[in-house]
């Protein structure tokens, strides 16, 4: 259903660096922190309107192929499927944004089975998740130095991350599968909606050990896990140079384009 096998694993390993190793909950831990750390997480063909689409192959051409980033379904698609091929069982989960707002229910992410364990595994959100995370009710985990907590209520697993205000949720999920048109009709709405916060400014956003670099519209922000963030303008045509400091590597037709935004 999900047509792994159109995957160049081998190929996607180069992007991320990573040697080819068998299944465990280490690997996938290692795997995890080489594809967060080398595809950024981006928004720029969606504001282009030149997104190609959510299929395994277009995410493929873009993200491996291209060297380029992506947003949440690209990137749990890709990733899934090399999971899928090295042995690991993978299950494609949604999750509602902001669940203690009015935050849609758009944000894809997997459920990933290794070693008689369960994870969920989330490198399609944003500046938030170098690691998995164990399916344990109450578990805290470092992610790059800011700690986020994992929480169950019935069905329901909230993540939360610790903020100087407290524990702020910052996603809510349950076991109830998705198949491929899910992701398709989600991916409509983020990419099109005018009420999207992907469709009206740049959003890229990168993680490393202690910081975080997220730009946002004509803002570049650094965060630090000690609460300290700073915020530098950005002239527009300053932008493809601050793309490319942050891994998002355009053409120049691409570049023309988005100077005209």
């Amino acid at each position: 259903m999900w047509d792994i096998e159109k995957l160049d694993l081998d190929a996607y390993l180069t992007r991320i660096d990573h040697p080819r190793v068998a299944p465990s909950a280490e690997a996938l831990r290692s795997l995890h922190r080489a594809h967060v750390l080398a595809i950024p997480f981006e928004n720029i063909d969606v504001i282009l309107g030149t997104h190609p689409g959510v299929s395994l192959d277009a995410i493929q051409a873009k993200l491996v192929g291209r060297q380029r980033g992506g947003y949440c379904y690209e990137h749990a698609l890709l990733f899934g499927a090399a999971l899928e091929q090295l042995g690991y069982a993978v299950d494609r989960r949604v999750a509602r944004v902001q669940p203690h707002k009015s935050g849609p229910r758009t944000h894809a992410l997997l459920k990933v089975g290794v070693d008689g364990e369960e994870f969920l595994a989330d490198v399609g959100f944003g500046a938030g998740q170098l690691y998995p995370t164990p399916l344990k009710d109450g578990i805290i985990i470092d992610q790059a130095g800011w700690n986020h907590r994992l929480t169950q209520d019935e069905e329901v697993w909230t993540l939360s991350k610790q903020t100087p205000e407290g524990w702020i949720p910052q996603h809510a999920s349950t076991n109830e599968p998705v198949r491929p048109i899910d992701y398709e009709v989600y991916h409509h709405y983020v990419s099109t909606h005018p009420n999207s916060p992907f469709t009206g400014r740049p959003v890229v956003m990168r993680v490393s050990d202690g910081e975080v670099r997220r730009l946002i519209g004509e803002t570049l922000y650094t965060d630090h896990p000690n609460g300290e963030t700073t915020a530098r303008p950005i002239h527009p045509t300053d932008l493809p140079d601050v793309l490319a400091s942050l891994d998002v590597l355009l053409s120049d037709e691409e570049v023309d384009r988005l100077r005209l935004l």
